[in-house]
């Protein structure tokens, strides 16, 4: 196949990187792409609108896009393509709602019977303030629309709720702070089926020990331990699957990648939001760990059983001075080479060349990913690779990972009197 990959960040690199190696791809684009991706596919700069990208597409000749940021699908590029009879992977524009509106999100979990977390849906500063006497405290408060993975804001008293009201409304989503463990739990689907791959955990606050702000992701990590089979099929049984089987309902059948944001409370998972693509930092641990043809899989996901997977994996996000807030650019970037001469992958993304020179060009920019047959290995991988890199003011999570090593020391077979797993 003759493959277009839209967007340009590190998600995006992931998935050249992983389509690279498949001997179904005959051709590799991406736009806009980044200095990363040009060493695997032919990057071209982005052009203006979904319709400018379906005449990109069809002037190359290509079989299949691939779509990595959610902008593009909620400004409907699927239904472009659609129109035009070019292959694409991802939701329509009415289907991509589910990420593009907090406030949809909400009413369709609800119209479809899905658990998540009461919740209230304002439309302005008054309504908001009035809703606040209706939850206890942590509240968390959403914006309606995309906010790139910061639109989220867990307000611990009153202050900090106005706060975020002020800054995230008008049209927000009020909603009780559920207590748990977070997960993201993605799949691809036709339509009908869902194949999910390993669950993922994300580490989205700046700091270590989940403190600080909001972020797009510090970090990430699979291991076939964060879920028991159980409870996977808890998840597609109640969430997965009922979505689907709504979305065909309501006349939106939802194709594409899927994305659910978990929190596994003491009553079972509840959804906490959608996203209606790939996760970053997630897709880099999770196609990393992947064994198996990724083009052949979005050709024909249908017909193929769940992936693959082996060990585990770990993504660490390098990011930028002054991230998340006001990140800098422009920083020299140093140590690629070393880093990933230790065996780890570094997937760019907030690169650019600069008269020969690397540098910074967002607020996330690397995610280095290693592998291990234990979490601890991948761990231990991902951050000597890590330490090899520098620009200045570069700054990530030192405890990416950490929460999932419990999981090995309090494996079923440890605790029944077996071996106790190598860490």
């Amino acid at each position: 196949m003759k493959i277009l990959i839209v967007g340009g960040g590190g998600r995006e690199h992931a998935l050249a990187w992983r389509l690279r190696q498949s001997p179904n791809v005959k051709a590799l684009w991406a736009s806009p792409g980044n200095p990363g991706i040009a060493q695997l596919a032919t990057c071209i700069p982005a052009p203006m609108g979904v319709a400018a990208y379906a005449d990109l597409a069809d002037a190359l000749g290509v079989e299949l896009t691939v779509v990595g940021p959610e902008a593009p699908l909620v400004a409907g590029i699927v239904d472009e393509f659609r129109r035009r009879g070019l292959r694409i992977i991802g939701p329509t524009q009415a289907a991509a709602r589910l990420e593009g509106s907090k406030i949809f999100a909400k009413q369709f979990f609800k119209r479809a019977g899905i658990p998540t977390a009461r919740s209230e849906q304002v439309a302005n500063f008054d309504e908001a303030l009035s809703s606040l006497k209706n939850f206890s405290r942590p509240v968390v408060i959403k914006a309606d629309g995309l906010a790139a993975g910061k639109g989220v804001v867990v307000a611990l008293n009153r202050r900090e709720a106005e706060t975020a009201i002020q800054k995230l409304g008008p049209h927000l989503v009020i909603e009780e702070f559920l207590e748990g463990e977070e997960v993201s739990f993605i799949g691809l689907s036709d339509g009908n089926a869902l194949v999910p791959f390993v669950p993922a955990q994300d580490h989205k606050r700046l700091l270590e020990g989940d403190e600080g702000p909001n972020t797009g992701g510090m970090g990430a990590y699979v291991d076939s331990r964060i879920l028991t089979e159980q409870e996977s099929g808890v998840i597609m049984e109640r969430i997965m699957l009922p979505t689907l089987a709504r979305m065909r309902t309501e006349g939106t059948p939802f194709t594409g990648f899927l994305y659910a944001g978990l929190m596994m409370t003491a009553d079972g998972p509840k959804i906490l939001e959608f996203n209606v693509r790939l996760g970053d930092p997630e897709t880099q641990a999770i196609l990393h760990n992947y064994q198996g043809d990724l083009a052949e899989l979005l050709r024909m996901p249908g017909d193929v059983k769940r992936p693959n997977a082996a060990g585990c994996s770990v993504c660490i996000t390098l990011a930028a001075s002054g991230y998340p807030d006001a990140p800098r650019s422009g920083d020299t970037i140093q140590g690629i080479e070393e880093a990933e001469a230790t065996g780890a992958t570094v997937f760019h993304a907030g690169t650019k060349l600069v008269d020969g020179r690397l540098v910074t060009n967002g607020g996330r920019v690397l995610s280095v990913t290693a592998g291990g047959d234990t979490l601890k290995a991948a761990i231990d991988k991902a951050y000597l690779a890590a330490r090899k890199i520098h620009f200045d003011g570069m700054h990530y999570r030192k405890d990416i990972g950490q929460k999932g090593l419990k999981r090995w020391t309090e494996d079923r077979a440890y605790r029944a009197g077996g071996t106790a797993p190598d860490l």
